[in-house]
């Protein structure tokens, strides 16, 4: 029998009502305020997925094994509510079925109506911005208000990775918060931040989410809000690899892929290894 190619993930072959994870996009860059583009991502990031091998041998587990399942892209608006709902909607399918959602953006807007939906206890985010800004661009969804509108919704803690860029008036609300700078990364290590953060949520639910630009942009270019002087993608797979095992939810968001794949690459790849640690139940740290 021939075998075709086809535009989901690597590896997501499972019916959905065997899927232990389910993996969608949402290609929405509507509130882009810089480089527009991240809409491609979905289809970029599913690409180059089939490039890597099925086994990740630092926790044992062959994605072959794995029941995954890719639903496709949700068809998106030119204004963010309806996008919203719709992400709503099918996390709570997802996560009211039993299964882990697996988020690809599109920008961060998307995050807040995903974290709502898996009603987890604390969240955390890595993000080059604080996107603490109640309004932006005239509304309140836009991709620098994504973390403000998840305070919004009375998560129990809210852990910041890895920002560095954000108005005075970000940076004194996020004394309220957990905040761990590219500064505090760099001065005290990832393993000396994660083990902070461990004690901060225990054993609580985690939605883990991150933003493509939590990386220094000289590593990864291909970024819709580039910042320099980031964390590297040693860190990123430092934090899937700790918190990936208590994660009821997870997305990768903000890719722009204008370089020449290598910031859709870590993404596919550090989207392989949540599935894959989630699923042992092991942490590194």
């Amino acid at each position: 029998m021939e075998v075709f190619s086809n535009t989901l993930f690597a590896d997501a072959s499972a019916e959905y009502s065997d899927a232990d994870y389910v993996i969608f996009g949402v290609p929405f860059d509507g509130t882009s305020s810089y480089r527009p583009g991240s809409r491609a991502a979905p289809r970029e990031i599913r690409a180059i997925s089939y490039n890597f091998e099925t086994y990740l041998p630092a926790v044992g587990v062959d994605l072959m094994d794995v029941a995954i399942h890719d639903l496709g892209d949700l068809e998106v608006y030119a204004v963010p509510e309806p996008v919203l709902e719709s992400v709503r909607e099918t996390v709570a399918m997802i996560a009211g079925d039993g299964k882990v959602p697996v988020m690809i953006g599109g920008e961060h807007t998307i995050t807040p109506a995903a974290v709502e939906a898996v009603g987890a206890d604390c969240f955390v985010v890595l993000d080059a911005h604080l996107d603490l800004r109640d309004e932006y661009g005239g509304t309140p969804w836009n991709h620098a208000c994504a973390t403000r509108r998840v305070m919004d919704l009375g998560v129990e803690e809210i852990v910041i990775i890895g920002a560095r860029s954000g108005t005075r008036q970000e940076f004194e609300l996020a004394q309220d918060l957990h905040l761990f700078t590219a500064d505090d990364v760099r001065r005290v290590g990832i393993e000396s931040v994660l083990k902070e953060v461990r004690g901060i949520v225990g054993d609580r639910s985690v939605y883990l989410s991150i933003d493509a630009d939590a990386i220094d942009c000289c590593l990864t270019p291909g970024l819709g809000t580039p910042e320099p002087f980031g964390l590297s993608p040693w860190d990123l797979r430092s934090v899937v690899r700790t918190l990936a095992a208590q994660a009821t939810g997870f997305d990768y968001v903000e890719v722009c892929p204008i370089d020449d794949g290598q910031t859709a690459a870590v993404a596919a790849k550090l989207i392989r290894e949540f599935i894959a640690w989630n699923h042992s139940g092991q942490r590194d740290f």
